[in-house]
């Protein structure tokens, strides 16, 4: 696992950890994440309108064997500061699956990637698939109540 040379906790950003959403819907989630990384100088204009495109193009729900989760992203051009967003909601929120778009899945945890160097996107996915695997892992992450427990869960 140590020679990913992409780090899930090297991308981490405080203000985009959400904790305890309630968000009903993708776009809903997607525009709370791009309020923020936009007030923050992370993204461009262009990061909501193309990840709400790219996510009803190829969706990124992912069923796993006890949980859903989704794993959003978009196109570099739309990155000024490189993160993973790690958004917890109450309630699983509808995606579409990734391997099926027909189907829909219900994801408490999501991670918004935002990256503008296009190996690091799937340097990235290999790190994140590591880390959604672990299913008390995945466990721990939806119940944790703090930035610092994320940082320390996603360090390991």
């Amino acid at each position: 696992m140590s020679e990913n040379v992409v780090e899930v906790s090297d991308y981490l950003r405080d203000q985009l950890i959400l904790l305890h959403t309630s968000f009903k819907s993708s776009e809903e989630l997607f525009t709370a994440v791009n309020a923020k990384a936009e007030a923050d100088g992370f993204v461009t204009d262009q990061f909501l309108p193309k990840i709400i495109k790219r996510e009803a193009t190829f969706p990124t729900g992912l069923q796993l064997e006890k949980r859903g989760v989704a794993i959003p992203h978009t196109d570099a051009d739309t990155i000024k500061k490189e993160f993973v967003a790690v958004i917890v909601n109450d309630e699983p929120i509808n995606f579409s699956r990734m391997d099926d778009p027909e189907q829909k899945v219900g994801a408490k945890l999501v991670f918004v990637l935002g990256l503008n160097k296009p190996h690091a996107q799937l340097d990235m996915l290999q790190a994140l698939m590591a880390i959604i695997q672990d299913d008390s892992l995945i466990a721990e992450i939806e119940s944790a109540n703090s930035n610092e427990t994320i940082h320390q869960l996603l360090s390991k």
